[in-house]
């Protein structure tokens, strides 16, 4: 039997390990939605809402400067899907490399399988966040919308 992957995805830029990691925790700039709540140091909460189809709550669990960020979702609900939590206890994680001159950033939603409802619009929701819009502020100093 195959084992199911979690979501991931990466992408390489033209930024020190320490301006990705920078960037990655101004969630607001590149996470379309309403944030609410602080998303830098270990132990804040922070809240996404887009409209009426998703909110979630996140915890910094980790946060290891130039080389780490880790959130736990600790509520969700996604209103696409039957089983609205399918969020909870999943943890989105963001690992940061040097790459030659440039860095990696490898994204993963850790729990975002295969096998659950969401992973189509989610996993496709995700690529678009990070490739385009985390990407584009990450190098340009602008997210761009994705939805």
């Amino acid at each position: 039997m195959e084992q199911q992957k979690d979501y991931n995805t990466s992408i390489v830029v033209d930024k020190s390990a320490e301006e990705v990691f920078n960037d990655i925790n101004q969630v607001s700039e590149w996470w379309q939605g309403e944030i609410k709540g602080d998303t830098r140091e270990v132990n804040d909460e922070f809240t996404y809402q887009m409209g009426d189809v998703h909110f979630s709550k996140q915890k910094v669990i980790e946060s290891l400067p130039g080389k780490k960020v880790v959130w736990l979702v600790t509520d969700s609900e996604i209103n696409f899907v039957t089983d609205k939590k399918e969020w909870v206890d999943t943890k989105i994680v963001f690992e940061i490399s040097p790459e030659g001159d440039k860095t990696r950033l490898t994204f993963t939603h850790q729990g975002l399988l295969p096998a659950i409802e969401c992973y189509g619009g989610c996993s496709i929701a995700w690529e678009s966040l990070i490739k385009k819009s985390l990407f584009s502020y990450i190098q340009t100093g602008k997210g761009v919308a994705v939805f």
